[in-house]
């Protein structure tokens, strides 16, 4: 077999950016799936109801539960599917500037980065519908991009 050199090891694919309002909807398929699953599980696990267990359940309303969330976004989007089950759904993915799969450490810094799309009155997320590239604030923080499968 005779190996080219100057041949290159990941062709530069053009990616086609996803916008604001399909990512809108894979966050709501996401929120119902988190809320569902977190339901049953404080409903089998915690007594919300029962003041012996307040500060329980509030170290898991304020601590567990956003570090869970957390996991599940980060998790997912630095899969090989590149993307959580919302995105998914609405044939999406999140990746690099060549469209290739993050680190999870990269997924969970563009988690907690939006934070910063949010503290701005939400105004981060809605970059995405009018940046070139359809990045939000987030994306822009930690180098992703959100893009249709192909």
């Amino acid at each position: 077999m005779i190996d080219i050199l100057d041949t290159p090891d990941s062709a530069q694919k053009k990616l086609d950016y996803a916008g604001f309002w399909i990512r809108v909807a894979a966050t709501i398929i996401d929120s119902i799936i988190i809320y569902a699953a977190l339901f049953i599980v404080g409903y089998f696990f915690v007594d919300a109801l029962n003041p012996d267990n307040i500060i329980l359940t509030l170290f898991s309303a304020y601590v567990i539960l956003p570090i869970i969330v957390a996991i599940y976004y980060a998790a997912f989007e630095s899969s090989s599917k590149q993307a959580t089950p919302g995105k998914m759904a609405v044939g999406i993915q999140v990746g690099n500037h060549l469209g290739k799969q993050l680190s999870f450490g990269n997924a969970i810094g563009r988690y907690f980065a939006k934070i910063l799309s949010a503290l701005i009155l939400y105004i981060g997320f809605m970059m995405a519908g009018w940046d070139d590239k359809k990045q939000g604030l987030h994306d822009k923080v930690a180098g992703t991009y959100v893009f249709y499968k192909h």
